[in-house]
């Protein structure tokens, strides 16, 4: 039987995301989306059950089933005949990503040939914007492919982008299955972008926000004025461009609406951000595919080790010996709800000393006793194992002289005497200097004090053990 496994990536990058390294040294990647959706939205006309709901000035409206809702109507209408020039007029000039929904798209001709002028990118926002949670499979597959159709049809070529947005739980998976997209960008997972095993393929995701989104003009709790917006923008770009400066450049990704930001009581806002952020020299503005493009080349796809997506019996194979000589430990980790979290140095070590943790006082003390002494017979017999062969060379226990190797003995035979087990310490910490000091320390304590303190030290090796096996 299958154990169980969790999907998500609670993980990521970890603490240590890796270096953007944006061209000319930028600080931060500063991107912008366009959503171009009038047209595109829930409307009777377009053969819909019922109007649409969803990002207006009517916050909490509700759908009109079989009815068309004239007042939300022509307030989408507001983003393509005024919203859309006010902003075409403001980011002409600027790489610009636009979500186009594609019926939309088909439905505003002069709107996209503005997009086209200005060399904006115009990725896929879908074919319709609808909700496609309740969609089968088969039908959002088939969705995908007449957005990709109407799209290349309407634009003249087919987008290298996809943005769903009101997506389901099988919509990135599918766009990746589909095999033609730079990027897919239905995640809000973090600052940058990252890998995923879908669909058959390594495909690319550039996340997306939903937080610097003027969306929240139209949500409870959201932004009331230009100034809320300005300020959350402003204070998102500095915090991301301070880590930037310290090493760590990530993206800042802003979405935005014809129809909400375009509204005269907003734009300014925005365009007082923007003059903001053209102060700093060491900013890149760049469309999403120009950031997919560049992270492909820098940061390509990576095979690696994923203990969590392994069969039973590889698994125990590669990890039966973190925990010396005790494939049990292994065997039952196996059965935990591991998942991408557990594919990490880190992550897999917490499965694994759960499992040391929980067994009996006689199964952990089978452990300890299943560890050699420190420059002992086997050691001179050359039959330990590889991993503590390579641990005892490190800490030069390879090469002691004959007075050392005698004080070892006796060390060894004291303590083992006294405590029922060998006397086990991570030797990466130490020297052999350091070695005897803890060796003459710590065979003076209690055996209960002692036994958890060589629990420690065997967790501490395991841990080592796995850095060099998986990533941190």
């Amino acid at each position: 039987m299958q154990p169980p496994r969790y999907p998500r990536d609670m993980i990521g990058y970890g603490a240590n995301p890796p270096d953007a390294a944006w061209p000319g040294g930028s600080r931060l990647a500063v991107q912008i989306v366009l959503n171009y959706e009038e047209g595109g939205e829930n409307c009777v006309l377009h053969g819909d059950a019922a109007s649409e709901a969803f990002l207006s000035e009517i916050v909490g409206a509700a759908q009109w089933p079989g009815q068309r809702h004239w007042n939300m109507e022509s307030i989408y209408e507001y983003g393509s005949r005024a919203g859309f020039w006010r902003l075409h007029r403001l980011m002409q000039d600027m790489p610009i990503t636009v979500y186009g929904v594609a019926t939309a798209l088909a439905r505003s001709p002069d709107q996209l040939a503005a997009m086209k002028d200005a060399g904006w990118e115009i990725a896929s926002h879908g074919l319709k914007w609808v909700e496609h949670k309740d969609m089968s499979e088969d039908e959002e597959r088939a969705q995908i492919a007449e957005a990709i159709r109407l799209h290349s049809e309407v634009v003249g070529e087919r987008p290298r982008g996809w943005y769903t947005g009101r997506c389901s739980e099988n919509t990135v998976r599918l766009v990746a299955e589909e095999g033609g997209f730079a990027y897919v960008a239905d995640t809000y997972a973090d600052d940058l972008p990252y890998w995923v095993q879908t669909g058959g393929r390594d495909q690319l995701i550039v996340p997306y926000t939903l937080d610097c989104n003027d969306m929240r003009f139209a949500t409870p709790q959201g932004f009331n004025a230009g100034d809320q917006f300005y300020s959350y923008l402003k204070d998102s770009f500095d915090a991301l461009y301070a880590e930037g400066e310290a090493g760590a450049p990530k993206m800042l990704s802003i979405g935005l609406h014809c129809r909400l930001i375009g509204r005269p009581g907003r734009v300014m806002a925005l365009k007082r951000f923007l003059d903001y952020v053209r102060g700093f020299s060491d900013v890149w503005f760049a469309t999403r595919l120009q950031i997919a493009e560049h992270w492909a080349t820098q940061h390509p796809p990576r095979r690696q080790p994923r203990p969590s997506q392994m069969d039973r019996e590889v698994f125990v194979a590669t990890y039966s010996g973190i925990f010396e000589h005790s494939a049990w430990i292994a065997e039952r980790a196996y059965a935990l709800e591991l998942g991408p979290a557990h594919d990490t140095a880190g992550g897999l070590l917490n499965a694994l000393t759960r499992m040391f943790r929980s067994a009996t006082p006689e199964e952990r003390l089978g452990v300890l006793t299943a560890h050699p002494d420190l420059a002992g017979k086997l050691a001179q017999a050359k039959r330990l194992t590889q991993e503590s062969t390579s641990e005892q060379a490190s800490a030069g226990l390879d090469a002691l002289t004959d007075a050392e190797r005698a004080a070892f003995t006796k060390l060894n035979q004291q303590y083992t005497d006294k405590f029922g087990f060998p006397f086990i310490i991570a030797v990466r910490d130490h020297d052999k200097a350091s070695i005897q000091d803890a060796f003459q320390r710590r065979i003076d304590q209690s055996r209960d004090v002692e036994f958890a303190e060589a629990c420690r030290q065997v967790e501490r090796i395991a841990a080592f053990r796995l850095q060099d096996l998986l990533p941190s």
